[in-house]
């Protein structure tokens, strides 16, 4: 596998596909139709595609109302420029499900918040924070 499509229900596919391209600052454009969308990276990778719930009959996007939004799946994308996502962030929620800290696992900044129907999205530094001061060894073991 080379890529992947993920793909989320959303209730208003033109107000989601906003919130994306404001949250990963790219340039404001209208969805290729009213109940599909694609957030697409500048070299053309598809980073989210957005489905208007009820439309197609897909089974698992029937509708909200059959379904939790975002139950048991977590949208984690990692960003080059996480100081400047920090910032459209703030500006797009009142509050974060996790303000800004560093993830034990990837040794990467990182903070979470809700989109507008409910998605628990994480963004995360695509590289570690260079570290100041003298670096650390770690003893070996043998």
């Amino acid at each position: 596998m080379k890529r992947t499509w993920t793909i989320i229900g959303v209730r208003d596919v033109a107000a989601s596909f906003k919130w994306y391209q404001s949250l990963f600052g790219q340039p404001e454009t209208a969805p290729a139709h009213v109940y599909w969308g694609q957030i697409v990276d500048t070299d053309g990778t598809v980073l989210l595609c957005l489905h208007q719930w009820g439309v197609h009959e897909h089974p698992s996007l029937i509708s909200p109302d059959d379904a939790s939004p975002g139950k048991g799946l977590l949208l984690f994308f990692r960003v080059d420029d996480f100081d400047k996502a920090l910032k459209r962030a703030r500006a797009l929620v009142t509050r974060f499900e996790d303000e800004p800290h560093v993830n034990p696992n990837t040794g990467t900044m990182e903070f979470s918040l809700p989109d507008p129907d409910g998605y628990y999205v994480t963004i995360s530094a695509l590289s570690a924070p260079e570290r100041r001061g003298p670096a650390r060894r770690r003893p070996n073991k043998r």
